[in-house]
């Protein structure tokens, strides 16, 4: 395993591969030598995004996933395993969230399916990253979580996401602690309005915590891609805990 590494580059995982940060990021793993596994719910998505890239088996694997269900997260890394050998590298990308209604509006099922992907389920991917990492030859690689902007400042009708972004600050911290015997790093990055499909509604104008509704700046979701491969080539005695890459003029620093 450990030759067929180093032949061939490291291996990563990133869920909600179909689209947008995700998509970004894959594709720049790839570019950057790793062998990848797109996971994400949409296969005919995943098996395009390879098409459009020109993409071979041999440099990545289109592999349909729900992370809220355990036994297709297993299904995802025992696949990924089976293809390339070894995993460096998962990033936890996947997310979803709620209709923007009154918190008292929502129903129990919304509540829950937010918290089964964006919570639970990147739980399951790095419960099972663990368990690949700590058996393999050598040992170790390391973790990145996408916690969001929403990882530090709501935004408003966004309880279940904002709740599971804080959440996963939790789990940033618990796995860095528990995976540093075993040589595993683990790593977040808080990213504000990246241009991509779901930010699209900025370009109108999106609700502010004062009520008013304001058009809101972007940037390159490249730059974000970018910054995630910075974070996966660093070596495992390096680790970036956490980063907030947002565009400059965001209204989110400063009071309202």
């Amino acid at each position: 395993m450990q030759q067929e590494s180093s032949r061939h580059g490291k291996v990563a995982i990133v869920t909600g591969a179909g689209t947008g940060i995700g998509k970004a990021c894959a594709l720049a793993l790839v570019a950057a030598g790793y062998r990848v596994a797109f996971a994400g719910r949409d296969g005919a998505r995943l098996e395009r995004v390879l098409a459009e890239a020109g993409l071979g088996p041999e440099q990545a694997l289109a592999v349909p996933t729900d992370v809220g269900d355990p036994d297709q997260v297993d299904a995802l890394f025992e696949r990924t395993l089976a293809a390339f050998g070894r995993l460096d590298l998962l990033f936890n990308n996947a997310g979803t969230g709620a209709p923007p209604v009154p918190l008292e509006d929502l129903t129990p099922d919304q509540w829950r399916r937010v918290v089964d992907v964006n919570l639970s389920g990147a739980f399951y991917c790095t419960q099972a990253a663990f368990r690949i990492m700590k058996a393999q030859d050598p040992m170790g690689g390391r973790i990145i979580n996408n916690g969001s902007i929403s990882a530090q400042s709501p935004r408003p009708n966004s309880a279940p996401y904002t709740a599971t972004k804080h959440a996963m600050t939790g789990l940033t911290k618990a796995t860095s602690l528990d995976g540093r015997r075993y040589h595993i790093a683990c790593g977040q990055i808080d990213i504000g309005n990246a241009a991509t499909e779901m930010t699209e509604p900025m370009k109108r104008g999106i609700p502010q915590a004062n009520g008013e509704i304001l058009v809101e700046d972007r940037m390159d979701v490249a730059h974000v891609a970018e910054a995630v491969v910075h974070m996966a080539a660093l070596p495992l005695d390096a680790n970036v805990q956490f980063m907030t890459l947002m565009a400059t003029r965001m209204p989110f620093i400063g009071r309202g």
